[in-house]
């Protein structure tokens, strides 16, 4: 899949990047959304902005997008104030509630969202693309939540972008429509469109993001590439598996010694430590004491996940 996008070879102050936030304040009467945060994208790149709920993501976006005003710092994009006029043109925008007018037409609110793009892609080629050709004449309160999201996607790049900004870009789509708009993404940015996303989906930063931010209550508490967010700088190894929930794992470990193990969800177990095949034997072996076929069994690495959930804990928010 290709786009075809242009870029503009207008000056700013670093040509390689295309975002630049630092000291970033926004408060909401007696509460601060975005406290003190600093944040940067090169050109071309995929960047995923990754918090909790409340963490101060979409707020973020919404400054940077022109959209709200912040309290203090300073934020650059393309090299311009947010709220500069020759912005607008350079950028896409896809927000979390679809952005569309309710009775509107897929078809006519694509059109004219490329009416106001100077060298717009083609809208039927565009509507094809995303799954959208059936679509064309039916109100936007009549689409379902993935067509929704995948017209709002739409209008985010029909104007060709130099910088997207997508916020939870796949957000009840089924597994379809998402690896759909994973391709979209992986396109942009083969085609030189930088993407910011913010996204709720572990793997979904782990696949499309070059760097990753990850944000709580209002702070950068993590920033790197997926690889060096993952890295286990104590080399120890994960040992995975489901099997019936409740299991006794105190025991288990005296069979293992120098691991820990734990039931994060119901079912599912975890063992840390230095893991041979002797650990696994050992596993397979106590499971089979007791009756329960240890499922799904293998030697596992630090996932995005799992650093999202130590850097930002795993209570509610």
């Amino acid at each position: 899949m290709s786009l075809d996008a242009t870029t503009s070879n207008r000056s700013a102050a670093d040509p390689d990047q295309v975002l630049a936030v630092h000291g970033l304040v926004k408060r909401f009467g007696a509460v601060t959304a975005v406290d003190g945060l600093d944040l940067a994208q090169r050109r071309g790149t995929v960047l995923a902005v990754l918090g909790p709920n409340g963490a101060g993501k979409t707020t973020t976006i919404e400054i940077c997008e022109g959209f709200q005003r912040p309290d203090a710092g300073d934020v650059r994009v393309l090299g311009h104030r947010p709220d500069a006029r020759e912005l607008r043109p350079r950028i896409g925008v896809m927000p979390q509630g679809g952005g569309a007018y309710p009775g509107v037409r897929a078809g006519e609110m694509l059109r004219l969202v490329a009416s106001c793009a100077r060298q717009p892609l083609d809208v039927d080629w565009l509507l094809g693309v995303l799954g959208l050709t059936d679509a064309l004449r039916t109100p936007y309160k009549r689409l379902s939540g993935g067509q929704q999201q995948r017209l709002s996607l739409a209008c985010a790049v029909v104007g060709r972008p130099e910088l997207v900004f997508l916020d939870e870009p796949t957000a009840g789509l089924d597994p379809q429509a998402r690896r759909l708009v994973w391709d979209l993404v992986r396109a942009l940015r083969t085609d030189g469109v930088s993407v910011l996303l913010t996204t709720h989906l572990m793997d979904e930063a782990e696949s499309l993001a070059d760097d990753v931010v990850i944000l709580d209550h209002g702070r950068v508490v993590a920033t790197g590439t997926p690889a060096e967010l993952t890295a286990d700088a104590t080399d120890e190894q994960r040992l995975g598996f489901r099997a019936s929930p409740g299991l006794p794992l105190a025991d288990l470990l005296t069979r293992l010694p120098g691991c820990t193990a734990e039931e994060p969800d119901p079912g599912r177990y975890v063992i840390r430590g230095p893991i041979g095949p002797r650990e696994v034997s050992t596993v397979t072996a106590w499971c089979a004491e007791r009756g329960v076929l240890a499922e799904e069994l293998k030697v596992v690495r630090r996932s995005l996940e799992d650093v999202f959930l130590d850097l930002t804990g795993r209570e509610l928010r």
